[in-house]
């Protein structure tokens, strides 16, 4: 039961971040939407940390800190399942 909580969990957030790149490739769309202002708003704090980490190049503007993002979040899933398995 937990492990479906925590897989689900990371899937959600995941998904999250991904709805939140394709937002992001339609400008014209409204940010005032409660539904998109609020995946702005829980993916936000993660995806800044690693903007700092990651920051676009001025003469290359894609953003590919949601890839190292996503890629932190599974490795963060793995590793989660694996203290899990060791515990119980």
């Amino acid at each position: 039961m937990i492990y479906n909580l925590i897989s689900v969990s990371f899937s959600v957030y995941s998904a999250a971040i991904l709805i939140r790149i394709l937002l992001s490739w339609l400008p014209m769309i409204n940010q005032n939407n409660s539904v998109i202002r609020f995946i702005y708003d829980i993916t936000e704090p993660y995806l800044a940390f690693f903007r700092r980490i990651l920051p676009p190049s001025p003469s290359f503007p894609v953003d590919f800190s949601p890839i190292l993002a996503i890629v932190a979040l599974n490795l963060a899933e793995y590793l989660v399942f694996l203290i899990f398995s060791r515990i119980f």
